[in-house]
Formats: structure tokens, C-alpha cells, sequence
């Protein structure tokens, strides 16, 4: 393995394709698949309202994040620019925090690969599949970038035909008014049921835990940057098509959802996509979706994998991490970093073995809570860009609308969701482990100093 030298750095081997379809696939969650059916459980028709108001939101993130990007692409890391603009301690604490978010989050989705798997092979022991899949994920990442581009890409095609199978599908039942012993397809089971907030405002406020969770991964294309051939041209491409996915794979999913069947007949327990395949009469309904929910969450592994590598290696060269994990390959993939990522999540697995129930929630509640620290870093480090750089920063072609004061309504918005967890007995823990999290960054990082 091949040390870093001063010559040696990240291949750009990105392609424009491979970074609109990382940025699709970033926009469309697990939670998408896994969650929608508890969604409209808790706020009924309008969590196409909760939804949108978080699209929105991340995507003044977004934008914030491509204004800095924009500004230097060279690692596409968020750690520079919190190093940069805010201090060596945001760019310790928020590197090492993205780090553990998809960790915490790797942990959930291999486990889930487990249990899918599981639907077609019911002996099989749940920690073979998840071993599997980490190892095989692990070899296409330390192959080329262009292998990650390229694997990514195919997961989020697979994501992106399963949902417009779904609207397309869902209004040819709608406008032949499609009907069975279950349900009439019709737009009017949008507001026939309760109305628009059936279950008042104290449901629409739950639904926003497992909402944040399914976008978390949005800003992966900016970790993309740093190995994108174009980033001036590409990344603003991919970010400003971030609504329009919103509009059609989130609010036009779950529109199509509900005019098929009233929100009241979503079952929470299971994916409400397998019902309206099953509906049509398709066999394999169930077979499909699973196929569809694998490729989801083994997508959500593999971004995974890719970030917390990159994540490391830019640690690493910072003397934030050992100096071993700044090591490429002879094809320019920080493979050090790979093995050491891959390692804790095969913890993970075990874990997950252990524990199944627990650890589940738990971690996705603690990544949300960590996902959401990053995304407030970007904001805060793009409000110091503006105030350090102002030349640089009149000039960039790529600025955040409406900024300061996005920035500062996100990040109220930011803190209102935190405190909506403690409403929750399942997410509440969260909000007491994570804290312990950040201590223990903040101890080492003093100790790191002397």
C-alpha cells in the first residue's frame, strides 16, 4: 500500500452522472420505504406538509453547503470550512461527528440488509447477510471511486423506478377509479378522513422524528466534491434540482399513497408501497418492494462506508486522527481508513445481534441528532465565509438565497426538531447518549492539543 506523498491525492473520477444520481439517491431515505407507513400513521395527509417543510429547510442547507464548495472544492469537507470559519475545535468535533453518524447509521441499514434477506431465506442467521454485504461494499470502495460512483448510481436508478412506478401506477388507479373490497382510489381520501390533520397538530409534530431521518445522506454530494471531475459545474446542477426530487419522490409518493388508500388504511407496521403493487395484482408484489428496500439500505451502507473513509483521511491529514489513516493505495482510495470504518461496523453487526430492538432506535435517533449538528455547522461556517471573506464572497456564482437570515430561521428550526425528540419515549434516550458523545470529542480534543 502505497504511502501519501506530497504528489499523491483523492482521484476525481466522478462523473456529472454519478453525482446527480449520489444526489438523487442522498435525497430519497430508508425512511422513505421503511418509515412511511408510521409517517402517515401519526400526521395523516398532512406529512406531505411535514416533508416539505424539511426539503426546504435542508435545502437552504444545501445551499449554503454548494456556496462554500463553490468557494474551494478542493476536499469538498466540511472540516475545512468549520476549521476555516469557525475554529480548529468545530472542524475536530463536527469531523469526527459525521464520522459516527454514518456509523450509527451503517449499523442500522446492515442489520436491515440482514433482515431482508431474511424474507427470502427465513433460516438464514441474520448476521450472515449483514457480513456479506459490508464486505462486498467494502471491496467495490477500496477498488476506485469510480466503482463507488458506479454501484451508487445503479442503487439510486433502482430507488428512483420503484417510486415513479408507484405515481404512475397510483393515478391510472385514481382516474379509472379503480376499486376493491379494500378501498376506492380517489383524490378525495386526502381530506375525507379527519381532514387534512386528523390527528391534530400533536401528530403532525411527531412525524417530524422519522422525517429528518430520511433525509440524512442529502449532503452527501458534498462529500463527493473533492472527487468530482467538474465540481463548479456539477454541484450546483445537483443541488438545485434538490426540490424538484423532493416535490416528486417524497410529496408525489406519498400524495399518490393516500389518494389510494385513506391515510386510516396505512398499515404502520409495513411499507405501504407493497400495497399498492399488491392492489393491481402483481404476485410479487412483496417480493419487488423487499428487492427495492435491500438496494435502499444497502445504498445507505455504502455512502457510508464511502463518507466515513473520507472523513478519516481528511482527519488524518489534519493530524486529527492517527497519521496511518492519511494512507492511499496505488488507486488513490484511502483504504487505511476504509478497513478501520469497516471494522467498527462489523461491531456494529455484533451489536445489532445482541440487541435488535434497542439498537435500532437508539441509533437512529442519536444520528439524527448528529446529522443535524453537522447540517448547523454548515449554516454557521457559511454565516463566518461571508463575514471573512466578503470579497470572495461577492464574487462567488453560487450564493445562499436570502442569507443571513436563512441561516439563522434553519437553525431555530434545527432546535425546534431536537426538542420535539424529548416528546417521544423511543427518541428520548437519544437526547441523554449523544450528549456523552460530544463530551467525550470535547476531552479529547483538549487532550489532542497538549
Amino acid at each position: 500500500m502505497a504511502q501519501l506523498t506530497e504528489e499523491k491525492s483523492l482521484e476525481r473520477g466522478l462523473k456529472n452522472r454519478h453525482i446527480q444520481l449520489i444526489a438523487i439517491g442522498g435525497a430519497i431515505g430508508t425512511g422513505l420505504f421503511l418509515g412511511a407507513g408510521k409517517s402517515i400513521h401519526l400526521a395523516g395527509p398532512s406529512i406531505m406538509l411535514v416533508y416539505l417543510m424539511i426539503g426546504l429547510f435542508l435545502f437552504f442547507v444545501m445551499r449554503a453547503l454548494g456556496e462554500l464548495l463553490i468557494y474551494k472544492s478542493s476536499t469538498g469537507s466540511f472540516i475545512d470550512f468549520a476549521e476555516e470559519f469557525i475554529g480548529p475545535w468545530a472542524g475536530f468535533i463536527t469531523g469526527w461527528t459525521y464520522w459516527f453518524c454514518w456509523i450509527a447509521t451503517g449499523i442500522a441499514e446492515i442489520t436491515a440488509v440482514g433482515m431482508y434477506v431474511k424474507y427470502w431465506v427465513p433460516s438464514i442467521p441474520q448476521w450472515i447477510p449483514a457480513l456479506i454485504c459490508v464486505l462486498i461494499l467494502l471491496l467495490i470502495n477500496m477498488a476506485t471511486v469510480k466503482a463507488f460512483g458506479e454501484i451508487e448510481f445503479w442503487f439510486a436508478l433502482i430507488k428512483i423506478i420503484a417510486i415513479i412506478a408507484l405515481i404512475v401506477i397510483g393515478f391510472v388507479l385514481v382516474f379509472i377509479g379503480f376499486k376493491s373490497h379494500e378501498t376506492t382510489a380517489t383524490f378525495t381520501n386526502l381530506w375525507s378522513y379527519g381532514g387534512f390533520f386528523p390527528n391534530g397538530v400533536s401528530g403532525f409534530l411527531l412525524a417530524f422524528q422519522m422525517a429528518v431521518f430520511s433525509f440524512v445522506g442529502i449532503e452527501l454530494v458534498g462529500v463527493t466534491a473533492g472527487e468530482a471531475m467538474d465540481p463548479k459545474k456539477t454541484l450546483p446542477k445537483a443541488i438545485n434540482s434538490i426540490p424538484v426530487r423532493i416535490l416528486i419522490f417524497y410529496i408525489g409518493a406519498l400524495f399518490i399513497i393516500m389518494s389510494i388508500y385513506p391515510w386510516s388504511g396505512v398499515d404502520p407496521a409495513s411499507s405501504p408501497f407493497v400495497k399498492v403493487f399488491s392492489l393491481i395484482g402483481i404476485p410479487a408484489a412483496a417480493g419487488i418492494i423487499n428487492f427495492v428496500v435491500l438496494t435502499s439500505a444497502a445504498s445507505s451502507c455504502n455512502s457510508g462506508i464511502f463518507s466515513t473513509s473520507r472523513m478519516l483521511y481528511t482527519l488524518a491529514c489534519q493530524g486529527k486522527a492517527p497519521k496511518r489513516l492519511k494512507s492511499l493505495n496505488n488507486r488513490n482510495v484511502p483504504a487505511p481508513a476504509l478497513i478501520f470504518s469497516t471494522l467498527v461496523l462489523l461491531v456494529g453487526v455484533l451489536l445489532n445481534y445482541l440487541l435488535p430492538d434497542e439498537v435500532f432506535t437508539l441509533v437512529t435517533s442519536i444520528a439524527t441528532i448528529c446529522f443535524i449538528w453537522v447540517w448547523g455547522i454548515i449554516l454557521v461556517s457559511q454565516l463566518r465565509y461571508r463575514k471573512l471573506k466578503p470579497e470572495d464572497a461577492r464574487n462567488n456564482s453560487f450564493k445562499m438565497p436570502l442569507a443571513p437570515y436563512s441561516n439563522w430561521i434553519v437553525l431555530a428550526f434545527f432546535v425546534f426538531v431536537i426538542i420535539l425528540l424529548g416528546f417521544a419515549k423511543d427518541t428520548q434516550i437519544a437526547l441523554f447518549v449523544t450528549p456523552v458523545w460530544f463530551l467525550i470529542l470535547v476531552i479529547s480534543y483538549f487532550l489532542m492539543k497538549k
